[in-house]
């Protein structure tokens, strides 16, 4: 359930998070994708994308799934969150969950480091967001320069950088940025002092 999602100044995007029953899970991509299409009309909305859970993870949060949507302004997201249509497809996935949906805003790179569960948390600061994206980025841009530029060398210079750039986003999406925040939550998500 994907869509493109090109760039506005004041786009608004939201991460929505929905634990699914065991055994539910093809019906709830269903019901979901049902949502994508019931969205697509709505003046204003840019896209959306479902995230999977990972395959390797056999914890509470085997299945919980996340879903990035996104609308060009607050007043377009407020349309559709406030509409009939969506009330609709909501109960038409309510079945398939196990608990509350978790549905917070995220902007730029903080949505590479949301929490993949729990209830929804203050974004960490920018600059802890640019430190952290900067560990995951660095050593992601060194082995791709190590392993895949070799092999494009011959190719033109823009598509080597659409390739290995893609493959940055790709990579820090599904694969590093989440073990980034789970190593460094301590970091991300201090807990807050207990007043003596």
């Amino acid at each position: 359930m994907a869509t493109a999602v090109p760039q506005a100044a004041s786009a608004v995007t939201v991460l929505v998070s929905r634990r699914v029953k065991p055994g539910h899970e093809a019906a709830f991509e269903q019901a979901s994708q049902a949502m994508t299409a019931a969205a697509r009309p709505f003046a204003g909305y840019l896209g959306g994308q479902m995230v999977h859970p990972d395959p390797e993870v056999d914890d509470e949060e085997s299945n919980l799934y996340h879903t990035v949507f996104a609308f060009d302004t607050p007043e377009h997201l407020q349309a559709w969150q406030t509409s009939p249509e969506r009330a609709e497809r909501l109960q038409a996935i309510a079945p398939h969950t196990l608990s509350s949906t978790q549905l917070r805003p995220v902007s730029g790179l903080g949505l590479w480091f949301t929490p993949a569960g729990g209830t929804a948390q203050k974004p960490p600061p920018r600059w802890k967001v640019a430190v952290v994206t900067w560990l995951g980025i660095f050593p992601t841009v060194f082995v791709l320069f190590l392993t895949v530029a070799p092999l494009l060398a011959s190719w033109p210079l823009l598509p080597r950088v659409m390739v290995i750039t893609l493959l940055v986003v790709v990579l820090m999406t599904w694969v590093v940025a989440p073990r980034l925040t789970t190593w460094l939550k301590p970091f991300l998500y201090p807990k807050p002092a207990v007043a003596s």
